[in-house]
């Protein structure tokens, strides 16, 4: 239930002006999770404070700074904002207080909006430039929090890494926020950290009180650009900050007449229970509000897919021929061929000589057998090859979108070129009618993009963002392309997600049953925005077991699984217990199988098939609708490990136990979560590893669940069903 202050209600009903509450303006706006309420004073707004669904309640002593000044014409223009009560709107929804600047004529919105009836309550800032000049905004932080504390309250403080590359050794971080405890979490559209740096997180973090409730808020970040999070503990405060990177700086970006600029979404939520009851809320709520429905109304979503890049570049028509009759045989739901298909980088047309009959033939013979069809295409890279329809770097014009120049002897990758800037209209109008030949011309079901693709940083002068700093640039090689770093990045990266979201979402309205993938160089941009504009992630770029399930245990705390794309490959599997180890690894979320499936032995064949089968019937529901629960600790690869998936309204979950390379640890009991201490339940070990059994969920609560196997690097899948007494 979502609730607005009543006399505000009917004081804007009856057309009076709100009055102030000791010169302010107070509201509050709810969901079954948090209550927050809100102050407009006469020049700017706050949080007064943030309530969690126990009650207790996080008072906030900060005010919003808005913008104290803005260039217009080369000088700089002081603003007075002054509170405009009767644009001001307030329903059961959404709460706006308008300020407006006289000179230069401004109007900035201030507004929180509530999306469903639970979870979190969603923030953005819009300012709208009504003046007849155009102006540069400084830098407007999105969210900043002052919440008052006792000096003695402890607090932990979770966030999570990013899984691109390889998954480092911790990823899920869990630490003790003392006082004199700072941080800073970034994120942006490709990671490329040097030795010693930090890595990229997925731009959300949650704060608890390590009390008997576990109070705790978490925020998020819907945004794909170049984003921060910050916090701060003094003695008696927690304070901090979350939107836009304003480093390195300074920050400014153009808003012109007529035209606006609105800041990366924020959410935030409140949870009592620990970091999975929270996630379990941000998940459900993640699919309902931000993800695409038509994916989620297909009941084979996600898919199950066989994919060409465990042959590498080698694919070609014979290949393809060949896995699309093993896919099917299998019963995979999408083959989708991977890079190695086109002329060459930036030309996005098959290789006449791998290809020879196009890939439309592909596609239409995976449609013959019941197959989607998915391409691998990294869209936004130019290079040197000069047929027609390529994006040449030697081309003057192309030249010009591309975010560097790049020396006479420059070559690129075997599929990596230089980064196009999408925030030039040109550019992204390119990109645009490039993406829709490529999805109508090839009869794609599914478009994956890779690769450096959205541009965060840009040494042009002549873009619509700002530019750089010529005595502050850094032009750093990350294989064939040239990053830039300046004091213009953040700007940049802003005019370039921008205008990556609006091609998607063109795409998807011309073509409602496309499936989108993000895979960015195995999970770059693993991220809120992301989740709003695409159907799931490449979550890592190492496939081995390990790295595809820490990768999930890491963001599958605030994303929902079944976007969480795990890619299979080719790993030592000497016996079938090995194989079905390796083949589990990937399943708790989308599975991509990326090997040649016809190398595979009869056996293998054959239980590949059978766990195939059992993914689509008994998992994936599960995987789709159920709340997920993290039972072990992070997985290492020589311990035993586990994630469990339970559903009280099917009445049933499972259990994922795998056990890891350490010998004489044939055993381990994983206690579980989310079921109901006085309800029984049945178990059924699925490779009959124990007999199957009944507990109560006391003893498996408290307990827990013990599982043996007395081979390493092994598995064992346990199906939980309430059973009756």
């Amino acid at each position: 239930m979502i609730r607005v202050s009543l006399w505000v209600l009917l004081l804007g009903f009856l057309g009076v002006a709100q009055p102030a509450l000791y010169g302010q303006t107070k509201t509050s706006l709810q969901t079954s999770d948090i209550v927050l309420t809100f102050e407009a004073a006469e020049n700017a707004p706050r949080i007064a404070s943030l309530r969690n669904g126990d009650g207790s309640v996080w008072q906030n002593k900060g005010v919003d700074v808005l913008p104290g000044a803005v260039e217009v014409g080369g000088k700089r223009a002081l603003l007075h904002w002054v509170l405009n009560s009767s644009a001001t709107k307030i329903d059961a929804h959404r709460v706006a207080f308008e300020y407006d600047c006289v000179t230069p004529k401004l109007r900035l919105t201030w507004e929180w909006r509530a999306a469903a009836d639970f979870g979190p309550i969603e923030h953005t800032v819009r300012i709208e430039n009504e003046d007849s000049q155009e102006l540069w905004l400084p830098f407007l932080d999105r969210f900043r929090f002052d919440w008052q504390l006792g000096p003695s309250v402890p607090l932990r403080h979770v966030y999570i890494e990013k899984g691109a590359d390889s998954p480092s050794a911790e990823g899920t971080h869990i630490t003790e926020v003392f006082n004199g405890y700072h941080w800073e979490g970034r994120s942006s559209t490709y990671a490329h950290p040097g030795k010693g740096e930090a890595r990229e997180i997925i731009p959300w973090t949650f704060v608890e009180r390590e009390d008997s409730q576990l109070s705790a808020w978490y925020l998020g970040i819907e945004f794909s650009g170049r984003t921060r999070i910050e916090l701060t503990r003094a003695t008696s405060s927690l304070s901090g900050g979350a939107g836009l990177n304003p480093n390195p700086g300074p920050f400014r970006t153009r808003v012109m007449p007529g035209s606006s600029f609105e800041t990366p979404t924020i959410f935030v939520g409140a949870s009592n229970g620990g970091v999975d009851v929270a996630g379990n809320q941000l998940r459900r709520w993640v699919r309902q509000v931000l993800t695409n429905p038509a994916a989620w109304q297909n009941p084979d979503y996600p898919a199950l897919v066989n994919n060409s890049w465990g042959s590498g570049m080698a694919v070609d028509e014979s290949l393809a021929q060949r896995m699309l009759r093993d896919s099917a045989e299998l019963q995979f739901e999408m083959f989708h061929i991977d890079a190695g298909w086109f002329r060459g980088v930036g030309d996005w047309y098959p290789d006449p000589v791998k290809f020879p009959h196009g890939l439309a033939a592909i596609a239409d013979e995976a449609h013959r057998l019941g197959l989607k069809f998915g391409l691998w295409v990294d869209w936004t890279q130019a290079a040197l090859d000069s047929k027609p329809g390529a994006l040449n770097v030697r081309n003057p014009e192309v030249n010009d979108w591309i975010v560097a120049d790049t020396p006479a002897d420059w070559k690129p990758e075997a599929f990596k070129g230089q980064t196009i800037d999408l925030g030039v209209p040109e550019a992204k109008a390119w990109a645009q009618s490039e993406v829709e030949r490529i999805v109508s011309d090839y009869h794609l079901d599914m478009l994956e993009h890779d690769g450096y693709l959205v541009a965060q940083g840009c040494s042009r002068t002549n873009h619509p963002h700002a530019p750089p700093d010529p005595k502050n640039t850094r032009i750093q090689k990350v294989g064939s392309s040239f990053c830039v770093e300046s004091s213009n990045s953040t700007d940049v990266s802003y005019h370039a997600v921008r205008a990556y979201y609006d091609i998607y979402a063109t795409l998807r309205k011309n073509h409602p049953g496309l499936l989108l993938e993000v895979c960015n160089d195995g999970g770059r941009m693993v991220d809120f925005g992301s989740a709003s504009h695409a159907d799931y992630f490449s979550i890592t770029d190492t496939y081995d077991p390990i790295s595809n399930r820490r990768a999930f245990y890491d963001a599958s705390h605030v994303l929902p699984p079944a976007m969480l794309e795990a890619y299979v490959a080719k790993w030592p599997v000497p016996r079938i217990e090995n194989f079905r180890y390796m083949l589990r690894s990937g399943m708790m979320g989308w599975l991509t199988i990326m090997l040649d499936t016809t190398a595979w032995s009869p056996e293998q064949h054959q239980v590949a098939k059978s766990e195939f089968a059992l993914y689509k019937s008994v998992l994936r529901p599960l995987i789709r609708d159920a709340a997920l629960y993290h039972i072990s600790a992070r997985p290492d690869g020589i311990h035993w490990d586990g994630m469990e998936y339970f559903d009280p309204v099917r009445k049933g979950g499972a259990v994922f136990a795998f056990r890891g390379s350490i010998e004489n640890q044939d055993s381990h009991t994983f206690p579980l979560k989310g079921l109901r201490s006085e309800t029984d339940y049945q178990l059924q070990f699925q490779d009959q590893s124990s007999p199957n059994i009944k507990m109560t969920g006391r003893e498996l609560l408290e307990t827990g669940l013990t599982v043996s196997l007395p081979v390493p690097n092994s598995s064992e899948l346990i199906f939980i069903t309430e059973a009756s007494r």
